[in-house]
């Protein structure tokens, strides 16, 4: 499908065709992944999310005296979320994942930093 589009809008739109060509393997990245990650992981949910708790607890400070204020405020939320997701509801089940992730073929050009942090 990736060819037929360049092919097509080549000529027409070039700009956009070598924009697809270069972000293509990120935008498809998480298509290997099973329905329940790929779910996940296919939108910018999360980011947005934890960006709106930072400014939410941001506006009752206002004003930070100085940069490593700011650096404690982030760092107290992220552990707050670390704790939640920890204790609380799975956002995603890794047992499940690195399940699949065993059955999957080996192929010697697959090198993920995955397999390499947590070896399944």
């Amino acid at each position: 499908m990736l060819n037929a589009f360049l092919k097509d809008y080549q000529d027409k739109a070039p700009k956009v065709t070598e924009l697809v060509e270069d972000a293509f393997d990120d935008v498809t990245a998480v298509l290997p992944l099973p329905e329940p990650y790929r779910r996940r992981l296919r939108t910018t949910n999360g980011m947005e999310r934890l960006n709106e708790e930072f400014r939410r607890r941001e506006r009752v400070i206002r004003i930070f005296p100085n940069r490593q204020s700011v650096i404690r405020l982030m760092g107290s939320v992220l552990m707050e979320k670390d704790e939640k997701w920890i204790e609380g509801r799975h956002y995603l089940k890794m047992e499940d994942y690195f399940e699949w992730r065993a059955k999957q073929p080996k192929s010697p050009d697959r090198s993920s930093n995955v397999t390499t942090l947590y070896p399944g």
